[in-house]
């Protein structure tokens, strides 16, 4: 859908001055470039030399070489899937293809392309996924594990295939920075991973039209770096290509100098999207993993090329390390908190491998583990190839002496009980920048999870574009594990991707068994929520208080896909299998309230759960309405099997 005039308004509204005289400057730029493209100078003598050092590939874990093998033979036999959609076109792709909807992209100039209307142009993300060339370096890494050519001789055929279908400024993957970024990274470790092939440097160095491509990108992102309110983990994606680029293909005059403001932007950026906690000030978990990612990758880059970076670098990225270590489950998931959309900076495993075990084998591995930290037993191949090029750090560095449970930067508070029992509470600010716009309508929302089983569950994000309805569902605040006035969210959207008004959550106490916090989301009333983790009796009590006049209420419960449900009488018996283990609970609910139960609804959308972006399966919702009086207290009480009253 292509954006309504109302939403420009809304949209120049949240920008300062600086960044409207930045994005008119753009706009100059990208109509003088339509009709006069930069070319790129003449190369001689061009080199690559950012090798991984002699025995890197040996240490990769045999099993973890077996499910690349895997994957990149289903990848060899043309198949791939992407957000829930399968495609079996990958022996010779179409670029412009969408699967989901059967479009294809509109040629012409990039920058004036209807990317947004999904009528004309298909889901763009399912566009933009393929050409991120990460099933490229799943080829490249299956080539650098087995020495077989057939992998290498795939690569070379799908690069030169979009280099000749995609000349630079022409077509919709010249349209957003951080598709170029992420794409920069890809090629590096397709080239460093081709490196024993006999046809790497005729693909790459010894290639006009690679060199041509190369520079061309890394001239757009010095061109057009995100800007202002959104300059979020777009951002550290642009940098993060443009310095790893500019470290290992060197070969152009201004490469010194994108390497430069690169890395200047990369360390700004990555001090401004994380709290001195460790955790990415988007409060979008999935944004985390992808910018320490991309983080961990442009360091990769700096210390194989022998280019220092400033210390804050390291730090950053350790502390984010720490933080993920902190906010993990008994089975290494992190919270299903704000945006997610199943990005990667960096992919050389196959499917199967723990995206957060690896990463905190890389963090173990490069900056070392706090006692703390909980055990990864994980395999995987990004490990060991990063922490061949990456220097080890931590020493003599001030962390955390035992797990941190609150995160006041962040808002972020965690309570765990025996029997595994992990509760995230949300008190934090509502995402990031002006349009917060990876950020939910959650505020005061609560996870609970029992053995890594979602039990009270945040639903997840399902899509982006083209689907405004089910965007506006699983941002809202009726989507998530708290209390909703008058119909309305906390928050105002102002697009799937902006908020005009943001609640402001203070939180009151945060222990590692009580938290208390409310917000102002709604005008005269204040919401305000307390929980608290009766460890010993497995019981979880959360008190919901209202205070202002007289107003229609919702308060959801929302269950995990595997949890089943016994509704009556204000009480909901759960049940659930685990390792082949029945578990059970009881939710006592308010008893002020009528409730019912909702599964997979769709006119209006209730009773859904995302497992990932592009999918969405059916689940119980457990609903509430009634009315709230000033100071009236809603109390629900989940309590866990072994009780003795489930």
């Amino acid at each position: 859908m292509t954006p309504s005039p109302g939403w420009y308004l809304r949209r120049l509204s949240r920008m300062g001055p600086r960044e409207m005289g930045g994005r008119a400057l753009d706009t100059v730029r990208r109509r003088r470039w339509r009709s006069d493209r930069p070319h790129c100078p003449p190369v001689a003598g061009a080199r690559f030399t950012a090798v991984l050092p002699a025995g890197a590939l040996k240490a990769v874990p045999q099993e973890a070489a077996a499910r690349l093998v895997a994957e990149a033979d289903r990848l060899m036999a043309g198949r791939v899937t992407y957000f829930g959609v399968e495609r079996g076109d990958l022996v010779d792709p179409d670029w412009w293809y969408d699967p989901r909807t059967g479009r294809h992209a509109p040629w012409g100039y990039a920058f004036g392309l209807p990317y947004r209307d999904e009528e004309l142009s298909g889901d763009i993300k399912q566009i933009w996924e393929l050409s991120r060339h990460q099933y490229l370096t799943v080829l490249a890494a299956a080539y650098a594990v087995t020495g077989e050519d057939r992998y290498a001789e795939r690569v070379a055929a799908h690069l030169t295939s979009w280099w000749a279908a995609n000349a630079p400024l022409r077509g919709v993957h010249w349209i957003s920075g951080i598709e170029l970024g992420v794409r920069l990274l890809s090629w590096v470790w397709v080239r460093r991973l081709l490196d024993g092939w006999r046809g790497a440097a005729a693909l790459f160095e010894g290639n006009p039209v690679a060199r041509d491509q190369i520079w061309h990108h890394q001239r757009w992102l010095a061109a057009f770096p995100s800007r202002g309110s959104s300059a979020n983990n777009h951002v550290i994606a642009e940098a993060a290509g443009q310095f790893a680029a500019a470290c290992a293909f060197d070969w152009f005059a201004a490469s010194e100098r994108w390497r430069a403001d690169a890395l200047r932007s990369l360390e700004r950026h990555l001090r401004a999207n994380t709290f001195p906690s460790g955790l990415n000030r988007e409060l979008a978990t999935e944004y985390h993993g992808l910018v320490l990612e991309l983080g961990l990758a442009a360091l990769a880059e700096a210390d194989a090329a022998g280019v220092p970076v400033p210390a804050t670098v390291r730090l950053v990225l350790l502390r984010m390390t720490d933080a993920l270590a902190a906010v993990v489950d008994d089975r290494l998931r992190p919270p299903r908190q704000g945006d997610a959309d199943d990005g990667h900076g960096l992919v050389v495993d196959g499917p199967g491998t723990d995206r957060w075990a690896s990463l905190l084998s890389t963090g173990d591995a490069v900056f070392g583990r706090p006692a703390w930290w909980p055990p990864v037993a994980a395999a995987d191949v990004r490990t060991p190839l990063l922490a061949a090029l990456v220097r080890p750090y931590g020493k003599g560095v001030t962390r955390p002496a035992a797990r941190p449970h609150h995160f006041a930067d962040a808002g972020l508070t965690l309570l765990r009980g025996p029997g595994k029992i992990w509760v995230r509470c949300d008190g934090g600010p509502h995402g990031f920048l002006s349009i917060a716009a990876h950020a939910h309508a959650d505020a005061l929302s609560v996870e609970v999870r029992q053995d890594g089983v979602d039990v009270l569950a945040d639903p997840g994000t399902y899509c982006y574009h083209g689907q405004p309805r089910w965007r506006a569902y699983f941002r809202s605040t009726l989507g998530h594990n708290t209390l909703e006035l008058d119909g309305v969210d906390q928050s105002a959207s102002g697009g799937p991707f902006l908020w005009t008004r943001q609640a402001r959550t203070r939180v009151r106490e945060a222990t590692a068994s009580r938290w208390s916090a409310e917000h102002d989301g709604y005008g005269r009333s204040v919401h305000r929520r307390d929980v608290e983790l009766a460890a010993q009796a497995r019981e979880l009590r959360i008190v919901d208080e209202v205070r202002g006049p007289r107003r229609a209420v919702r308060l959801a419960f929302h269950l995990g896909p595997e949890v089943t449900a016994e509704l009556e009488a204000g009480r909901a018996r759960l049940g659930w299998t685990r390792d082949g283990e029945e578990r059970s609970a009881v939710l006592d609910l308010p008893g002020r309230l009528e409730w019912r139960a909702h599964r997979g609804e769709s006119r209006p959308p209730l009773g859904w759960y995302s497992p990932g972006f592009g999918r969405k399966e059916p689940a119980t919702t457990l609903v509430g309405t009634g009315f709230t009086e000033d100071g009236q207290r809603f109390v629900t009480v989940l309590g866990f099997g072994d009780r003795g009253d489930a």
